[in-house]
């Protein structure tokens, strides 16, 4: 089993490939614009670390001070994500990756460590247990059961920002705030717009451009959150399916259309 773990740089950015979207070309601009934005925050402090293999086993961190996230905790990190996929699981990545940022955190001297997850599991969020087993306890929570996980080194703790409690928007139709950091994102973003057009649905999308602007996010806000009605529904990211599932659950009438990827809809 490989065990070694490789630390993107500016050096090994462009050779390397990010684990989170290597098996589908279809997502290639959006590898595109993750590591050009991974080129501009590393000298702000952002690692990502990789299993050295054709896996999804990496974990992503930053001071809090330059996360795209609206979490407030001076000298603390924040893990953007931790991800062991597949036949991966079970090997110990995730401790071995966890505990690589602890390492990093104690040596640089910080406040402790955070990430956000939820009281009960929820796609694209870290899962709680892995954080609980070393110690991690909730320092804050939001509307939906997202909770903000912490393991402290000084007897501090982070918080949600106050703007994040909002949880609501002023507005109709879908509205989906969206940021460089996830290379699956802009195919959700084709996806949502040819549901919208067939539909007629007012759409939304605004780009979070830099950390200042994520951290007065009016929700929990990790890459992308979504809204409906102007009440947020999920930091689940979209294609035509969980779209559609999500408007009929909303109350919208199913209208019949031709999707170019699912057919009849």
């Amino acid at each position: 089993m490989p065990d070694h773990y490789i630390t993107l740089t500016l050096e090994n950015l462009e050779q390397e490939h990010l684990c989170c979207a290597i098996a589908d070309k279809k997502h290639q601009q959006g590898v595109d614009g993750k590591k050009a934005w991974l080129a501009a925050q590393q000298p702000l402090g952002h690692v990502f670390r990789k299993l050295d293999a054709r896996g999804k086993v990496f974990i992503e961190y930053v001071p809090v001070e330059h996360a795209w996230a609206p979490v407030e905790g001076p000298g603390w990190l924040y893990i953007h994500c931790l991800w062991v996929s597949g036949s991966y699981k079970g090997q110990g990545h995730a401790r071995a990756l966890l505990e690589g940022c602890l390492q990093d955190a104690r040596a640089q001297g910080r406040a402790g460590v955070c990430v956000i997850s939820a009281s009960k599991k929820k796609p694209f969020l870290s899962e709680k247990g892995i954080f609980t087993k070393f110690g991690f306890t909730v320092a804050d929570r939001l509307e939906g059961g997202y909770e903000l996980l912490a393991l402290s080194l000084d007897g501090s703790l982070p918080r949600f920002a106050d703007t994040a409690r909002a949880m609501r928007i002023p507005g109709q139709g879908l509205t989906i705030y969206y940021s460089p950091q996830c290379p699956y994102i802009p195919d959700c973003l084709r996806q949502v717009q040819a549901v919208c057009k067939a539909r007629g649905l007012p759409l939304h999308l605004i780009p979070v451009t830099d950390a200042a602007q994520a951290k007065a996010m009016p929700c929990v806000f990790n890459n992308w959150a979504v809204f409906y009605k102007g009440r947020f529904q999920t930091l689940h990211l979209l294609n035509e399916g969980y779209l559609l599932k999500m408007l009929v659950e909303q109350g919208e009438r199913r209208r019949q259309f031709v999707s170019p990827l699912l057919g009849v809809v």
